[in-house]
């Protein structure tokens, strides 16, 4: 998978498993920064439409490094993308949801 954040490219590979009986994506990240980080995307049903919710759980290999590099990873990248991919996939699907224009 890749992004970018603020002109600077990301990369990472992860293994996702998708869970439609309990409506998750779940992620297990094997390479880069981020590698051991869990990733559980859940997705619920509301009135309003669909409520998706995010959790990282990011531990960091080297327990010293972990203050800084939950900032800058975490806060600085994770949040950031994650938040674009959120609105890409709510754009996505609204487009989807449009009826097609007759001719």
């Amino acid at each position: 998978m890749a992004a970018t954040r603020s002109g600077i490219p990301v990369s990472w590979v992860s293994e996702q498993v998708v869970d439609r009986e309990r409506m998750e994506i779940r992620f297990t990240h094997l390479r880069a920064w981020t590698k051991g980080m869990e990733v559980v995307w859940t997705f619920h049903e509301t009135p309003a439409g669909v409520r998706v919710e995010i959790v990282h759980d990011l531990k960091f290999r080297w327990r010293w490094f972990a203050p800084v590099a939950e900032r800058i990873i975490g806060g600085f990248f994770i949040e950031n993308i994650a938040g674009k991919t959120l609105r890409r996939m709510k754009e996505y699907h609204e487009l989807e949801s449009q009826p097609w224009p007759q001719p």
